[in-house]
């Protein structure tokens, strides 16, 4: 493959004074091997050796010759993305998988990998049929447990990571790879502004890499997990004396949720016979309330306990033990 400098070069003049002639624009000159709107032009070597001697320029191998060198054949990362069917911006994200990372080669400064790697990728890739869309009503491919840590290295190859991308490659829905990407990204977020106090959201999700167009989410969500996290000594606390008191069995935490991404939410199950409601639960905005279930302690129903919002724990034993 030849640059435009190498033909510069091989012509015996400066790159700008080929570019002022459009010597490589010539009736007849060889056109560019590189994919259409491709940011560096190359052209094969072979045809431009031929052109420039005054041999006949040969044709470029086609896709109708023999399938052991069609697969040799290298797409830089638009032509290899269209293989895929996913936006060429998507690439920066697929190119991270092993078997593409040990066949990518470098040719004239532009990253490229064997048509047949590429192939080989889009035939046994995980979540192959999601890049032509995915039957409606059908579930998920990843286990939900596995959900988060199968969507981080997606995100931390490309912080701009879309959702499109990580439903194509991971074979989810469109819903669950927003959601996954919104959680980690609220948590990233939240982490830089807990190492550096005078960022903003807004600012932490900048540094971080994240485009402003796709984190408004995360960056609300990341509001609400510091203060989550900022609860967490209270709500501990609360677990204690509900453990002193003999209504727990364990002395763990109570368990925080984020409904709707904007609200803090933590469900205390209390799994001894002598305790006095199934579950607590504490809402942000309301304080704590029992609940009448253990198994769905945020459902509704259950008394609210008087005291505020953070009631000391004490007075948390005292309402339901009256």
């Amino acid at each position: 493959m030849r640059t435009l400098a190498d033909l510069a070069a091989q012509q015996g003049m400066e790159l700008q004074t080929l570019l002022n002639r459009a010597l490589h624009k010539k009736a007849g000159h060889p056109a560019p091997v590189s994919s259409k709107g491709a940011r560096t032009q190359l052209f094969d070597g072979e045809q431009v050796d031929a052109y420039l001697t005054g041999r006949p320029v040969p044709p470029l191998r086609s896709e109708d010759d023999d399938q052991e060198h069609e697969d040799d054949d290298l797409l830089d990362r638009r032509e290899a993305a269209a293989v895929l069917g996913v936006a060429p911006d998507s690439w920066s994200v697929y190119k991270r998988v092993p078997l593409l990372t040990e066949h990518m080669v470098t040719v004239g400064g532009v990253e490229h990998w064997p048509r047949g790697i590429v192939h080989r990728y889009r035939d046994t890739r995980p979540g192959r049929t999601a890049a032509t869309g995915r039957p409606t009503g059908s579930g998920d491919q990843v286990p939900r447990d596995e959900l988060l840590p199968r969507t981080a290295p997606l995100l931390d190859a490309d912080p701009a990571v879309t959702a499109t991308a990580v439903m194509e490659q991971l074979g989810v829905t469109r819903s669950t790879a927003q959601g996954a990407l919104t959680r980690l990204r609220a948590d990233r977020i939240a982490d830089r502004v807990g190492e550096r106090a005078e960022l903003s959201p807004d600012e932490a999700a900048a540094a971080l890499g994240y485009p402003a167009a796709l984190v408004r989410r995360a960056t609300v969500r990341a509001v609400t997990v510091l203060r989550a996290r900022a609860a967490v000594p209270y709500l501990a606390d609360v677990a204690a004396a509900a453990h002193r008191a003999g209504w727990t069995t364990t002395l763990a935490a109570p368990d925080v949720q984020l409904p709707g991404d904007d609200r803090v939410v933590a469900a205390l199950i209390l799994d001894s016979d002598q305790a006095p409601a199934p579950a607590l639960v504490w809402d942000e905005r309301y304080g704590w309330r029992t609940a009448t279930s253990r198994r769905h302690p945020t459902a509704e129903g259950g008394r609210y306990l008087a005291g505020g919002i953070t009631p000391p724990p004490s007075g948390i034993i005292a309402a339901l033990s009256a």
